[in-house]
């Protein structure tokens, strides 16, 4: 049976899941995202690359680094996940702008502290705590396998993404953006997906998702969520939220209530 349970204090969102037969589409986050693998294999496509992280091992993603997700096998898996706002480990952390080296990594105290945190998040441990457990984890991910970050966006991607941001209670205009930086519609399809990774349809309808989570948090209204986001009605959003979070907005938004 899959099972995705979130809960949030002092800003960290904590994802305790089980799941055999869900596969996750291709999608990202704003946020950091650090989990650990507690039973089966799980597996997923990073950066052109197929990783597979066993029990015991970290998986460590960047914000808007796109990846899928699926159990390796009929066994499923169990795993747990936070997702840290970058602005909170560059307080933590001297404002230096990180970036994680390595997708999986097996470290015992690293996978220890996620776990902690995820726990005492998940349970309703007192916010005070659950930030210095922020506190001890940032360190120790900082001492492991996080580096300067080195930026891939040229201008032409970041303004593209900026004119979406903008747009996104709208229907993605190709042809306006594309004229806009002075490209065919394809060309820019085929510019943004190369320095990307991911179509320029893609990365937009996750941000809408990633809004819509987001607005849910602030609200807890699904149907302004839908109206914020430009989603058709709640079925549509709902379509896309559960490929990204396992399970429907109102599920999430009953969660987190």
């Amino acid at each position: 049976m899959e099972q995705f349970n979130y809960r949030k204090s002092a800003e960290i969102l904590a994802l305790s899941a089980s799941m055999t037969d869900f596969t996750y589409k291709k999608h990202c986050h704003e946020e950091y995202a650090l989990g650990v693998t507690l039973r089966g294999i799980q597996q997923y496509h990073l950066a052109g690359s197929l990783h597979s992280s066993h029990p015991g091992g970290v998986m460590l993603f960047n914000p808007e680094q796109y990846h899928d997700g699926n159990s390796y096998d009929r066994e499923g898996i169990d795993y747990v996940m936070l997702y840290i706002k970058p602005d909170m480990f560059a307080e933590i952390l001297g404002k230096q702008e990180l970036r994680f080296t390595s997708p999986i990594v097996y470290d015992r105290e690293l996978a220890q502290s996620i776990y902690s945190l995820n726990q005492a998040v998940q349970n309703g441990a007192d916010s005070a705590l659950c930030s210095e457990l922020l506190l001890q984890l940032a360190h120790l991910a900082a001492h492991t396998e996080i580096e300067a970050a080195m930026h891939t966006d040229n201008a032409f991607v970041q303004q593209a993404k900026e004119m979406m941001y903008y747009s996104l209670g709208q229907v993605l205009k190709l042809d306006h953006i594309s004229q806009e930086l002075g490209l065919s519609k394809y060309q820019f399809i085929r510019e943004f997906k190369s320095h990307t990774g991911i179509s320029p349809y893609q990365f937009f309808l996750n941000c809408k998702v990633e809004h819509a989570r987001q607005s849910i948090e602030k609200t807890k209204d699904v149907y302004s969520a839908v109206a914020e986001c430009g989603f058709t009605d709640l079925t549509h959003l709902n379509r896309h939220f559960k490929s990204v979070f396992g399970l429907t907005a109102y599920e999430y938004m009953s969660q987190l209530a």
